[in-house]
Formats: C-alpha cells, sequence, structure tokens
C-alpha cells in the first residue's frame, strides 16, 4: 500500500487535525443546547401553588407521549424524604398524557418539591422539578439534582457514540456503494476494503456501545450502571432498544453482504477484465456472471442499508410529531443520501491518496452519483425543517432553527467545494481527450526523435536485457533471490505510477478539494447529530404557546377528590373509598374509583356502580359503570355532566354475593 503523497501528507495531518479538534469543541458545546421532544405542560398541584389541605396525589401532563417507570416522580417533604406512595397511576386518555402518584395521608404543612424523569418517545430523556406548599411555604425546601437526564458524563458519551455511529453507517454505506456504482475494480483494492469493513466495525461497537449507555442515560446518570443487567433488560423492551437490537442483527446481513462484495464479486470483477483481453464466448460468460452478482449486491445491499437507516427514523424526530407516516420513509431516503455522498466523498478520497490508478470515468460516475444525493438531500430537508421547524419565527427563536441554519451554511460551504471538485472533474476529462487528440502529433514528432535516440535506446535496452538475463541467471537457483526481485520490481512500477500521479495537476487539485469536502462534511455530521437532541422547533413553540395560555386564562374548576370509609357488614366488608374527577366542570370528565383494604392496600371488589344526580334541576341519577383496571381500581374515561351545580354522588361498593353498601355525597362541579 503507498504513502500519502509528500506533497500534501503534512497538510492532509493537519487539516484532520484542526478538523478533528473543532468537531470535539462542537460537539461539546451543542450537547449543552440539546433538549428532547417531551415537555411538561400542567400540574396538580401548580408550581408554586399553596394549598389549604395536602392532596392526596400529584398530577402531571406532558405535550406528547413518555415512557415512565414506576419510580419516575418522586415527592419529597421539606427534609427530603419520600412522601410518594405505591405505583405511579397512567391517566392518559385521548390526546392527553397524564401521570399520578399517590401521596402519604396526613401530610403537614410545608414546601414539597416533585422531581420527575422520563423518555420521550423520540429516544431522548427528559426530567425536572417543581415546588408546592401546604398550608404555608416551609423556609427549607428538598433538594433535587441539578444534572437533567441525558447530562454529566453519561450524556457526553451517548452523544459522542451517536456521533459515531452517524459515522461508521456513512462509511460503510457510502463506501459499498462507490464500490458497486463508480468503481467495480475498487472491490480488489485493500484501502477501500479496510474502509468499508472499518465503517461495519465501527457502527457495530458504536451500537453495542448505545444499547449498554441507555439505562445510565435514561436513569441514574452513573456510568457504572451501564452493565445492570435489569436495566439492560427494560431497555430492551422500549422503543429505542428494539431499534438498537434490530440494528445489530440487520449489521449481520451486512457483513455477509461484505464477505460476498470484498470476495466472491471482486474474484468475478477479476476474471471480466481478465476475460476482456480476449474475444469470445468467455469474455461474455464472465461479463454477464459480474452483472448478475452486481445486480444481487445492489438490490439486496440497498435493503439492509434502508434497514438500519430505518432503525435512526423508528426511534428519533420522525417517529413523533404530525406527518409520521410520510416523515419516516423520507428520513431513511435522506440517510441513504447522506450516505451516498458523504461515504462516496471519503471513498474518493481514500481512492485518490492510496491508489495510484483510479479511473477517470470512476470519479465522472461518482460526480453524478453526489448530484443526485445532493437533490434527494434537498427535497427532504426541506420537507423536514417544514415540519420540525413549524414558522419563520422559530428559526431564530429556537435552538433547532438556530442549528438548522448553522448546518445549512456548513452545507452551502460543502456545496461551493463539491462545484471545485466537478470542475476538476471536468478537466480530468479533458486531459483524456487533449491527450488522445494529440497522440497522433506525438507519433509524427516521435519518428524524428527516434531517429536521434535510437541509438542510445538500443544500447539501454541491450544493458537492460544482459542485466535480466545476468540475473535470471543469478536466481534460477535461488528462489529467495526471484522473489525479493519480483517484489523489487513490483515496488518500483507502484513507485512509477505514484509519481506519474503526482505529477498530475488536475488530479491533485480534486484531491484539494475533495479533502476540504470530507472535513466540512465532518462538521455537518456534528451538527446533525446535536440536531437529533435538539427539541425540534414545532414543539418549542407549541410549549410557548401553551404556557401563554394557561397564564391568561381564568383558573379552572379544581378536580374533585373524595375519601369515605365503608363497611358492608360481611366477611372482609370494611375498607376506604377513594374516588376522584376531573376536570370537575361540565362536559367530558374523567373519573377514578380506588378500593383500599383496612391495611393500606389495593382491594378487590366484585362490582362498583356509581350515579350522579342534580336534585335542584331533577337530573338523573345518571349511572355510569366504571371498568376495572387492576386489583381495587376503576376508571371511566367518558363521564358527561351537562352542567354546573351541587351534584349527589352514589357511590355502590359490592364485596360479596349478598353484602354491599352505598356512600353518598355532595360534590360541586364547575
Amino acid at each position: 500500500m503507498t504513502a500519502i503523497a509528500p506533497r500534501f501528507g503534512p497538510q492532509l495531518i493537519r487539516l484532520l487535525l484542526v478538523t478533528a479538534v473543532l468537531t470535539v469543541g462542537l460537539l461539546g458545546a451543542l450537547a449543552g443546547t440539546a433538549s428532547a421532544h417531551a415537555a411538561l405542560t400542567g400540574s396538580d398541584p401548580k408550581d408554586g401553588a399553596v394549598v389549604d389541605v395536602a392532596p392526596r396525589e400529584v398530577t402531571l401532563t406532558f405535550s406528547e407521549q413518555i415512557a415512565m417507570g414506576d419510580d419516575s416522580i418522586r415527592v419529597l417533604d421539606p427534609s427530603s424524604e419520600r412522601v410518594d406512595v405505591a405505583k405511579m397511576q397512567d391517566l392518559s386518555q385521548g390526546g392527553t398524557v397524564r401521570y399520578a402518584v399517590g401521596l402519604k395521608p396526613g401530610l403537614p404543612d410545608g414546601t414539597y418539591t416533585v422531581a420527575w424523569q422520563a423518555v420521550s418517545a423520540d429516544s431522548h430523556p427528559v426530567s425536572g422539578a417543581f415546588t408546592f406548599s401546604v398550608g404555608a411555604p416551609s423556609a427549607t425546601t428538598a433538594t433535587v439534582p441539578d444534572q437533567e437526564a441525558g447530562g454529566g458524563l453519561v450524556g457526553t458519551l451517548y452523544d459522542m457514540v451517536r456521533y459515531i455511529s452517524y459515522a461508521g453507517f456513512i462509511l460503510l454505506v457510502g463506501g459499498a456503494a462507490f464500490v458497486l456504482a463508480c468503481w467495480q475494480r475498487g472491490a480488489s483494492v485493500r484501502p477501500l476494503q479496510r474502509l468499508v469493513v472499518g465503517g461495519w466495525v465501527t457502527l457495530t461497537a458504536a451500537t453495542l456501545v448505545l444499547l449498554l449507555l441507555r439505562t445510565p442515560y435514561t436513569g441514574s446518570g452513573k456510568l457504572g450502571d451501564m452493565f445492570d443487567l435489569g436495566g439492560l433488560s427494560d431497555v430492551l423492551d422500549t422503543k429505542t432498544g428494539a431499534a438498537l437490537v434490530s440494528r445489530l442483527l440487520l449489521l449481520g446481513a451486512a457483513a455477509l453482504f461484505i464477505a460476498v462484495l470484498f470476495g466472491a464479486y471482486a474474484k468475478r470483477v477479476t476474471e471480466a477484465e481478465s476475460e476482456s483481453e480476449q474475444d469470445g464466448e468467455g469474455n461474455a460468460e464472465a461479463g454477464k456472471a459480474k452483472a448478475d452478482l452486481a445486480f444481487g449486491l445492489s438490490l439486496g445491499g440497498t435493503v439492509v442499508a434502508a434497514g438500519i437507516a430505518g432503525t435512526w427514523a423508528l426511534s428519533e424526530h420522525a417517529s413523533t410529531g404530525i406527518q409520521t407516516g410520510l416523515a419516516m420513509p423520507l428520513d431513511v431516503l435522506h440517510l441513504l443520501a447522506v450516505a451516498a455522498w458523504l461515504g462516496g466523498l471519503v471513498s474518493l478520497l481514500v481512492a485518490l491518496y492510496r491508489v495510484p490508478d483510479l479511473e477517470r470515468a470512476a470519479v465522472r460516475r461518482f460526480s453524478r452519483i453526489a448530484f443526485t444525493s445532493v437533490v434527494v438531500l434537498a427535497v427532504t430537508g426541506v420537507y423536514q425543517s417544514w415540519r420540525q421547524v413549524g414558522s419563520w419565527d422559530a428559526w431564530t427563536d429556537t435552538s433547532y432553527g438556530q442549528l438548522l441554519l448553522v448546518k445549512i451554511g456548513l452545507i452551502a460551504v460543502l456545496l461551493g467545494a463539491a462545484w471545485f471538485s466537478r470542475r476538476w472533474t471536468g478537466l480530468l476529462g479533458e486531459d483524456a481527450k487533449n491527450a488522445e487528440a494529440g497522440a497522433e502529433a506525438d507519433a509524427e514528432a516521435g519518428v524524428e526523435a527516434g531517429v536521434k535516440v535510437g541509438v542510445k535506446a538500443g544500447v539501454d535496452v541491450a544493458e537492460e536485457t544482459a542485466e535480466e538475463d545476468v540475473a535470471e541467471a543469478g536466481t534460477a537457483a535461488d528462489p529467495e533471490r526471484a522473489a525479493q526481485l519480483a517484489r523489487q520490481r513490483t515496488a518500483l512500477a507502484t513507485a512509477r505510477k505514484k509519481r506519474d500521479r503526482d505529477a498530475d495537476t488536475e488530479r491533485s487539485g480534486l484531491r484539494r478539494s475533495v479533502l476540504i469536502e470530507a472535513c466540512v462534511a465532518l462538521v455537518v455530521l456534528a451538527v446533525t447529530t446535536a440536531l437529533t437532541g435538539t427539541e425540534p422547533g414545532r414543539t418549542q413553540e407549541k410549549e410557548v404557546s401553551r404556557t401563554g395560555t394557561e397564564a391568561a386564562a381564568p383558573a379552572p374548576a379544581r378536580p374533585v377528590n373524595l375519601t369515605e370509609p365503608f363497611d358492608t357488614g360481611g366477611t372482609k366488608g370494611k375498607g376506604t373509598l377513594r374516588l376522584t374527577i376531573d376536570p370537575a366542570r361540565p362536559g367530558t370528565n374523567l373519573m377514578h374509583v380506588w378500593i383500599d383494604g383496612p391495611d393500606g392496600k389495593p382491594m378487590d371488589v366484585p362490582e362498583v356502580k356509581v350515579a350522579y344526580t342534580l336534585k335542584s334541576q331533577q337530573i338523573g341519577p345518571l349511572p355510569v359503570v366504571p371498568e376495572r383496571l387492576a386489583a381495587g381500581h376503576w376508571s371511566a374515561g367518558n363521564v358527561q355532566i351537562p352542567m354546573p351545580g351541587d351534584w349527589h354522588l352514589q357511590v355502590t361498593v359490592r364485596t360479596s354475593d349478598i353484602d354491599q353498601t352505598t356512600i353518598e355525597k355532595n360534590v360541586k362541579i364547575g
């Protein structure tokens, strides 16, 4: 394998080092600006509220779907002791995402802290905290960790490994596409083989590390928890965990693809080239076998590459928000276009520096593929920008829009460098034509020159022939010496090709412009990685709109919370009834009923019935039959209350075939 051209070696090393430092710095700076998709949009009690009586539970409402565990909501008293009890309850219904956790009875006055942590639908962790007070604010409040979910050392490592995984995907897919579509002889070229295999190894290793980091990334934030098998089991049950496992399985298929590409296919290409020197049936058969194998590899490789790209589309921004059915396929297409362009660019750079005899036709074919990829990127990028940004103001008022502007500016620089590359590619083609057109003139001049140098050439040929005869005579009985001479001849031939390549001005210019493209692409990839971890502008504006609306609107009616003991008179007939009606105003309401035994644990009973009556207007009774959700827990999600007023509530609890009781209370609606 030849060394990098001396003329550009130091420049290459310095430029790549500077680019790497800038990229890592950019990743570190952008990691602090990244925020996730879902956000807390409401709570009961509200942040900073002062209530007269301690609530029986704390309710949190989110902007979009999230994944939460039993320990995701913690309520701490002023001395930092936990006062939440039982498991978290999912009260989500329709488009409302709501969770609640019960509190211990008889909480004393003071300020309480609610700390929560969850995983957004686009795989990023979210967390936060707020306070409320019972009676009056206390002098001291509980403290919660300042570090947000997904932050710290674990968050930085996770972001860097995500960047590396994108880079591995680009090298794997783009390098293989360059070989199949632009330079088939590259299948037997060692530097390109190392590039594609390196991309596969990088993506596989990064995917495994991401899978292990998910537990501390979305949970404790402690790096040591990445080897927690229980946490890993929980990760595998999530959407992101399933996507990472699917990616590993697809990479297994990609390994088979690489083996065929650099094995059987490389052999077919070599056979076809050797047969091309001969005419006849053998040449046609070799060409057909190579074409059939190339078609199969192209089809299978496209399916595998699209599947790997789909693991990102299914677990990140494309899978949430509006028009997901269209956004996910376009996101896959966007990723494939990026890989074909940038991965092919790196492959071209490697070939220009490490392969002396890269054909001009391969460069021109890649130029056409790069142009097509840019068109696809423009179309899909415009759609994704509209979908994620949402408005013109969001371009400058949200972190997502600002990052997107940076990415667009970098792509403009990248396209400028690509324009110079296309120009150098055109000059390569013109050189080929000029060389062919001047062949006849050179031949005529060569006749005259040959007369002058013929004698010298004859002497040189005679000397070389004599030297070869001596060498052959000397090595006939020495195989080791013969092998050494063969290696020397190969090295001399390679050095001659390298010298001719370095003397090609157009090829040197193309190498420089492609190198600049590759360095800018590294920074573009860093910004893209940061974008995938940043809350889209449309969602940020939605949160601001919701916050403003809530601030301007009058305070809504408070939910009804009812707690009453009961005794049906039979065996195990004593317990406590807890009922909530939310939002306790005319229209559709959500009702939950809990039955607790004397020990405070959930108590299952055969039947619970509820009825509402507005005696002042002679409305009712309106029966409600709640649905059993779990032991001791019933719910009804479409309780219609026609008008405000003091409604008479009747709750019938049956603990056996003959033992039941009815609890009656008046509740205020609206």
